[in-house]
Formats: C-alpha cells, structure tokens, sequence
C-alpha cells in the first residue's frame, strides 16, 4: 500500500503520520509530499528517514492513498490529479466537503455511502466532526429541531504560527502575528474570515456540514465560533431542541454507548471534559448533559476533543482503513 501524506510537515501532517504508525496502518511505501521549500530534506516514520517530495513528483509515483492537509487551494489543483491516476484521495481541507459530487465522512456515522468509485473524499472540519459524533446517535433516538453550538477553539486548528505568536505573548515578545489582536488572555469570536453574512466561514461549516454528513436537512443549526488561548483540544458548548421529550439519564446511556464517544458527566466528581484531557486521544468526549428549563424537549451538553486527532488526522485514516477493510481501493 503506496501511502502519500500531502503536506506532510504541517500540524495536521505530523498528526497524520503519528496516527498511521500508531494504527499500524498498511504503509509498504510512504510517500512524504511538501511545498517546494521542503522538498529534499527528510522526516522520520517508525524510525525510518524519508525524503520528502513536491506534488508532481508524487502524482507520478501513483500513490494507492493519499491523504491531503495542505490547503484548499492546494487540494483543488492537485486531488483531480491524483484521482487521475487511479489514487484515492482523502481530503482535510474545505475545498470537497459541500460539493454534491464528493462524499464528507465520519466513519463511525456514514462511512457506508463510500464506494469504489470514490476518488476524492472529503474529512470534514474539526469542530463539525465533534458536533456529529454527538448529534447523530440522538437524532436518531429523538429528532432533532434545532442546535445551537458556540465554539472555543484551539490554538492549533490555525496552525503552527498561532501556535508561536500565543508562546510569544506569553513571554512577552513581539513577533509575527497569526490574529489581528492577541491571542494571550483573550478570545477572539473570528474563527475563518467573515462573509457577507455576518458569519464566518468556519461558522458555515458548522452549520452546513452535520446535515450532509447526517444525511438529514430537516433540523436546523446556527452557530458562533470562538478562538481561545488553549493548545490542544476544541470545546463546544450545545444547546439541542428535540421534536420529542427527552430523559436525560437516556441520552447518558445511548452516548455511553456509542462508539468513539466517552462519557464524562458526573458533577458531584467534577466530572467532565476538558481539553487537557483530550489533547492526543481519538475519543470525542462529553458532559455537562442537562435540561434547558427554559423550554421543554431541549438540553444543553459539553463536547471536547482533540482537533488534531479525531478532528483531522485520525477520521481521515479511519476512513482509509474503512476502504481497505471494505475492499474498495485497490492498490496500482
């Protein structure tokens, strides 16, 4: 299995290259694919050096599988590329996810609309991943009406250059700036940039994405997003109106039982998820399940994971796994 990470040496990259070794994920020959900056210098993989290579060079090498985190643009340019040759892309970026011809998948949800013709497949966004993980086994029991999610998110769904300017606020050193104000002891409600909406992209996605993935456009989400001084790990907080009532000790036992989710809700403990408990595990968590008493059928919870992982990396190889478990990928 000829495995190309596209982007290799970005966050999402590294993530991606831990998980697979991790996993023990099929690997015969990786394929490390970079900007041209990068190209010739090496990285290692389960102790191994490899050298890393830019994007024709890897098209040419007809990658089996390759799992792109570098960018929209990139990921538009460079995925019909690949699929040309025959390679099953899996797509980290926003460029796929809302277009009718490519499938947006969370394995544990609907990996079953994958087929063997499905050349670009699309990872959705972070945020959107822990969202769903959570709604979709609820929905199922109750119906939902209506979500109301506010976000706080993690320094690293930007990247390595937020990442740097929080260290350096923190020691006190003017440097490159990733936000247009600090990042240390703020937050700021600007995740993505803003549309004509009002809303911000990363806002949209919130709000459109769960209906593809749920196959279901009958509920409607809204959404606030909010970047806050924590490394690790995204938070959201929900507020979900059901079209039934709801026992709240219920919908403890169906997310205690659903796959990939771990239940955290005991407040006489100080029980519930946070973020620095997530940091570099693949389980979405949740607590903090309670009844909106200001109207009924509604409750509101708490969903931490890590954006990295479960929000980038490891759906994307669970859903490389799902195709080869399912023989629908075969190797070139």
């Amino acid at each position: 299995m000829k495995v190309a990470v596209v982007g290799a040496t970005g966050m999402v990259g590294n993530v991606m290259l831990k998980v697979l070794a991790e996993r023990n994920f099929p690997v015969t020959e990786l394929i490390p694919v970079a900007s041209e900056k990068s190209v010739g210098k090496s990285i290692q993989y389960k102790d191994k050096a490899y050298t890393i290579i830019g994007l024709e060079a890897a098209v040419a090498a007809k990658p089996d599988i390759a799992i792109f985190s570098a960018g929209g643009a990139t990921s538009l340019e460079w995925a019909p590329k690949f699929a040309a040759v025959g390679t099953t892309v899996i797509d980290n970026s926003s460029a796929w996810r809302m277009n009718p011809n490519n499938k947006l998948v969370v394995p544990e949800i609907n990996a079953d609309v994958l087929t063997n013709q499905d050349k670009i497949i699309a990872n959705p966004n972070c945020s959107t991943i822990q969202l769903v993980m959570v709604l979709n086994p609820l929905h199922q029991k109750y119906g939902i009406k209506r979500v109301v999610v506010s976000t706080y998110q993690s320094l690293t769904g930007t990247g390595v250059k937020a990442v740097k300017q929080f260290e350096n606020e923190k020691v006190g050193v003017v440097g490159e700036m990733a936000y247009p104000y600090p990042i240390d002891k703020n937050c700021l409600p600007h995740c993505d940039v803003f549309t004509e909406s009002g809303y911000t992209k990363e806002e949209i996605k919130l709000m459109t994405e769960p209906k593809k993935i749920m196959q279901d456009d009958s509920f409607s989400l809204t959404a606030t997003a909010v970047r806050v001084p924590v490394v690790g790990g995204h938070s959201e907080s929900v507020n979900i109106e059901f079209k039934t009532d709801v026992d709240v000790n219920e919908i403890r036992k169906i997310l205690h039982e659903t796959p990939g989710v771990t239940l955290q809700d005991n407040p006489d403990t100080n029980t519930y998820p946070m973020p620095i408990y997530a940091a570099d595990k693949d389980e979405v968590f949740v607590g903090r399940i309670r009844k909106d008493e200001s109207q009924p059928n509604t409750i509101n919870l708490w969903i931490v994971a890590d954006n990295l992982r479960k929000g980038a990396a490891t759906n994307a190889v669970q859903i490389a796994e799902y195709l080869i478990e399912n023989n629908l990928i075969k190797t070139n």
